[in-house]
């Protein structure tokens, strides 16, 4: 019986994108391959993190281009693209010419702040001293900006090349692609500045502790300010990420992987982490019937329309697949979920044991 309490319309999944120091190739492949069987499951949408100097997806507009041509229907997204790294000018034409090739399907999620690894790319990103640049939220309202499609110059810009004479702006224009961005919101000022910038939210499974040393609590109120501080008449999207790890159709040794795994990350989550006090919610692995329990209990996901899969780094194909695939068609369901008819049967891969 699907409960009352939840009401999920829209599941999606984000993979980290892992692929061999040795195998780049083989493991992106891997990872379009998850897409379709994704799509073939009904999900809504499927994302991927974006990730520097390590072995995923360090540009997710090429990758979600890639995947775009592998399926029809699922939404594709990013987990967030750091603007740190960025010119807001180029990206937007890298995002532009994916949400062409996908028809439209592109999300964007971003996020403010220096580079992650600024003392290391800087000399290899930047002219000049790094540590005067503006990495402010300024920085995603260029972006913004450039999505728009306006018009450069004063009217009278023109650009000439063979054959054609066209006024000035960012091309392709992706019409709509700037309603599609989301911002990843981990603290109450952030969640703010989303919504009165009016983006989408995205909201994880870890946040900061600046305002509660419980997460569901901190996240609740995240979701308050964004909420209070949305323009009149705005009511853009709001997904809430959590690792969930059902293993009902997994076999015994995989099982006890995830178990191992799930223990390891134990220790966090019992108390802010760091001097930004970082929270963690406790990964949900377990049978269908012990996750839906432990999602009714969460009170963040009542307040929400949209359920994002955060799978682990560095498991294997089989095991994304087992995963998405018990979730989709033993726990979504109970969460008041329906695949889209659309999406179901789009490529020839009916179940996990395609993927093997």
């Amino acid at each position: 019986m699907t409960s009352s309490l939840l009401s999920i319309s829209h599941i999606g999944f984000l993979t980290p994108g892992n692929y061999p120091d040795d195998d780049p190739a083989g493991g992106l492949e891997a990872s379009l391959r998850l897409f379709e069987a994704g799509e073939a499951l009904g999900y809504d949408s499927a994302w991927v993190r974006q990730r520097h100097l390590e072995h995923g997806v360090s540009s997710a507009p090429v990758f979600l281009a890639a995947a775009s041509q592998r399926t029809r229907c699922i939404e594709l997204g990013s987990a967030v693209i750091q603007l740190g790294y960025e010119s807001p000018f180029r990206l937007a034409e890298d995002l532009s010419m994916a949400d062409a090739l996908s028809g439209g399907r592109l999300n964007v999620g971003v996020s403010a702040g220096p580079p992650l690894h600024a003392e290391l790319v800087a000399p290899l990103v930047f002219d000049g001293d790094w540590q005067t640049f503006d990495f402010s939220y300024a920085r995603v309202e260029r972006l913004l900006a450039n999505l728009e499609g306006n018009y450069l110059g004063d009217g009278q810009a023109y650009v000439i090349s063979p054959g054609n004479r066209q006024r000035a702006r960012l091309q392709p224009y992706a019409k709509g692609l700037r309603d599609r961005v989301w911002y990843g919101g981990g603290s109450l000022r952030s969640s703010e500045w989303a919504g009165r910038t009016g983006l989408n939210l995205m909201i994880g499974s870890l946040t900061s502790g600046d305002v509660s040393g419980d997460f569901f609590e901190a996240q609740s109120k995240q979701l308050q300010a964004y909420r209070s501080a949305l323009p009149s008449g705005r009511s853009p999207r709001v997904a809430a990420g959590r690792v969930i790890v059902p293993m009902d159709s997994a076999d015994r040794k995989t099982r006890e992987k995830y178990r191992e795994y799930a223990a390891s990350r134990y220790e966090r989550t019992l108390s802010p982490q760091g001097s930004r006090r970082t929270l963690f919610s406790r990964d949900l692995i377990g049978s269908s019937d012990e996750i839906i329990e432990r999602l009714l209990a969460d009170r963040v996901l009542s307040e929400v329309r949209e359920l994002r899969l955060e799978l682990p780094y560095e498991f294997a194909l089989e095991e994304y697949v087992q995963i998405i695939t018990d979730f989709a068609e033993k726990v979504a369901p109970q969460l008041g979920w329906r695949p889209s008819p659309e999406a179901l049967g789009t490529n020839p891969f009916d179940s996990w044991k395609a993927f093997a």
